[in-house]
Order: C-alpha cells, then structure tokens, then sequence
C-alpha cells in the first residue's frame, strides 16, 4: 500500500498544501502529512484515511513531524477516523507532533484521546 498526495514530484511542498504519503501493509499502515492540514487540505486526509481502513488497516500511525499546522477541521478528520478504526476494532495513534501541534493537541484535550509518541 503506498500512495501520494500533494502535488510535486520533488518530495517538496507548496505552504498551504498537505501531501500524504501512505505505507504499510494489509494490517498496518503509516501516513505521514508534509504541509498544512486546514479546512481545504482535509478532505484529502479524510478519504486516505477512508480507503486505508476500507483496505483492512487495523493500526494506523499517522506521523505528524512534518505537519507545518492543524486547524480544528483537520482535528474533526482525526477524531472521525479514530472513531470509525475503533469501531472496527482498530485503533490510531500519532506521532512526532510539532510543539505547537502538541499544543492543539493539549488545549482540546485529545492528548488523552489519542496515543501520542
């Protein structure tokens, strides 16, 4: 399972955009975010979290380390994708936030919601 998003084939990308970069097998996987996940990048997160779970992941990591910032619609597809991996007894954790990403994370409580390494 791998698949790109974003646009540019360089590795690099454009403020304002959010690549997703998906690897992993059958049972696990990892998305990685470069960019900026706002109210106009989420939909693509949303329907990459979607086909991965529709693929049979069971434990996504998604690797935070290279998200430049998160508004509360990408938090929204975050929550939502938790939800439904939990419901089909799977689960999510996340990794390498940024500090200020971290931040988010503790000022609307989902430190405690998700694992966070």
């Amino acid at each position: 399972m791998l698949n790109s998003g974003g646009s540019g084939s360089n590795g690099g990308h454009n403020p304002g955009e959010l690549q997703v970069l998906v690897s992993g097998d059958d049972s696990r996987c990892e998305v990685r975010l470069l960019g900026e996940l706002d109210m106009s990048t989420a939909p693509h997160l949303r329907d990459e979290l979607v086909r991965v779970s529709t693929e049979g992941a069971q434990l996504v990591t998604v690797d935070l380390t290279d998200l430049a910032f998160i508004d509360s619609t990408g938090l929204s597809v975050l929550i939502n994708s938790l939800k439904h991996l939990r419901e089909q007894g799977g689960d999510m954790a996340l990794r390498s936030p940024s500090p200020s990403t971290r931040r988010v994370l503790e000022i609307t409580g989902l430190t405690g919601v998700f694992a966070i390494s």
